[in-house]
């Protein structure tokens, strides 16, 4: 695991430098030059693109990291792997149109009413589509060759480095119409894509000659198998992510999936770590599976699961404690607080995903992956179901609650399978040290806010600039609190290796 753990590093240090950048854009540009309404457009178009390209990809992705262990070979170019992950998806982006064509009316019926706006700019989320189809697959070349950051650096970096100038010039300068942003959107996910494309051909493993040798009957039926169960699959688990910004966009208009993008935004932040470190290892816990290793491929899970319940608890319970702060210096913030308790129920949802999601990921790779389509078609009918019901009553708030109840009952269900038909546990003691660790913190945070941070007041200084000193010196505090406490019980021996590592070098700097 210690290998996996400097694998995903480079990925995470991308991840972060994304969300810096994301930050950014999110807190201080959209918020100041955007409406409402106008960030609700630009979130709801992409994530309906999101949507369509993931149906399009006909489950490309998962394939990729499924079935290259049997193609896996250097010397042959991976006997023309990269072909077949060419042709599969523009296959599913036809029949995506079809389909679409079907539902045309029923979609713009929907929108028409609370959303006029995003009916004027539907026909852009097929390019979006097309592109964002492309960039994922590419991707998930990359990931099972080993060579995760160039892409994420393009998807993480570039593409939100692309965003951040549209708005700019959007709403800053003045240069181009709300139509221009959009197709500068579609323009910059071209780019990405061709970006992707052209370093798997750099880095000289792959081929756009299939081998039609190596494809027999018993793994053509499975691959075929697997691709329809994978299509069907992502139905639901494709929908499930978006279903929020839909119902309240349809329910409630663009202005509160505005607010809601924002609290969203937030509290994905928490769920970094998963995308980086799932990226790395999904592609070990598939060949595990394949060479029938069930032990190793429960040692994985153990220890994604062990570090990314730590990292993602640390993330949101540092996001939560300075949440006031953060509204007080995003630019009409007092348009978006409304959020703030989506902000903690979403941060609990991304926290419980983060730390489970890597027994979705066993299921699938699997024998018993027909499973996973039963979960997240339960999934998904429940979260139809919770938000018809919830956000009549509670607004945002009821979109944010029917995504936690949903996930809760989900992996419930989930690891029940994964243990009775794998016999795989993913949980491990050190986690009681974590949930320790968390109670440790917020009782901290608690302390601190009644000993110190009511005296504050005093200071002769604008009430803002008090609350960020508060924040930043309370967050160091806390933050050394559970560095220390971390290393001393000894959670995670890839962790302790890491602060050792950085302590010795800077030891070494100091003699030197």
């Amino acid at each position: 695991m210690g290998l996996v753990i400097r694998q995903s590093i480079k990925g995470t240090i991308v991840n972060y430098l994304g969300v810096a950048i994301g930050f950014l854009t999110t807190f201080f540009i959209i918020t100041a030059y955007l409406t409402q309404e106008e960030v609700g457009l630009t979130r709801v178009l992409i994530d309906t693109a999101i949507l369509f390209s993931s149906f399009a990809q006909l489950g490309t992705s998962s394939s990729i990291i499924r079935f290259f262990p049997f193609f896996k070979d250097e010397k042959s170019n991976h006997h023309g792997f990269f072909f077949w992950t060419l042709v599969i998806p523009i296959v599913g982006f036809f029949i995506f149109c079809l389909v679409e064509k079907i539902f045309h009316g029923v979609i713009v019926t929907t929108f028409s009413k609370n959303s006029s706006l995003f009916v004027q700019y539907y026909k852009y989320v097929f390019p979006l589509s097309l592109f964002m189809l492309y960039q994922l697959v590419f991707e998930a070349n990359a990931n099972v060759l080993m060579r995760i950051v160039v892409p994420k650096f393009v998807r993480e970096v570039g593409v939100r480095l692309g965003i951040l100038i549209g708005y700019l010039l959007y709403g800053y300068f003045h240069l181009i119409d709300l139509n221009g942003l959009i197709i500068l959107f579609c323009a910059i996910y071209f780019l990405a894509a061709l970006v992707d494309f052209f370093y798997l051909f750099y880095l000289d493993k792959i081929s756009l000659k299939p081998d039609f040798s190596i494809l027999t009957k018993p793994l053509l039926k499975d691959i075929l198998f697997y691709t329809i169960f994978l299509f069907l699959n992502a139905i639901t688990v494709s929908v499930m992510p978006l279903l929020n910004t839909f119902f309240v966009s349809a329910g409630m208009g663009l202005s509160f999936t505005g607010i809601y993008t924002i609290a969203n935004y937030v509290a994905t932040v928490v769920n970094i770590p998963n995308r980086s470190l799932n990226a790395i290892v999904q592609p070990n816990i598939s060949e595990s599976i394949k060479n029938g290793d069930f032990q190793r491929a429960e040692n994985i899970c153990k220890s994604v699961s062990l570090h990314l319940m730590l990292s993602s608890a640390l993330i949101f319970i540092f996001i939560w404690i300075n949440i006031d702060v953060l509204f007080q210096i995003l630019p009409n913030g007092a348009n978006y607080e409304v959020g703030k308790s989506v902000v903690l129920i979403l941060g609990i949802s991304n926290f419980i995903n983060s730390t489970l999601f890597v027994s979705s990921s066993i299921l699938n790779y699997s024998k018993h992956y027909y499973w996973s389509l039963f979960f997240t078609i339960l999934l998904t009918t429940l979260a139809i179901v919770l938000n018809l019901v919830l956000i009549p009553n509670f607004g945002i708030n009821g979109a944010a609650l029917s995504n936690l109840i949903s996930y809760i009952f989900f992996y419930v269900s989930l690891l029940f399978v994964v243990k009775f038909k794998l016999n795989i546990q993913i949980f491990s003691k050190a986690q009681l040290k974590i949930i320790a660790l968390i109670i440790i913190l917020l009782v901290s945070n608690y302390t601190w806010a009644h000993l110190v941070s009511q005296n504050l007041s005093n200071l002769p200084l604008n009430g803002l600039y008090v609350n960020i000193i508060d924040a930043f010196v309370k967050s160091l505090l806390l933050a050394a609190i559970a560095l220390t406490i971390t290393y001393k019980w000894n959670i995670s021996l890839d962790v302790n290796r890491l602060i050792e590592k950085t302590l010795r070098i800077k030891n070494d700097n100091k003699n030197c």
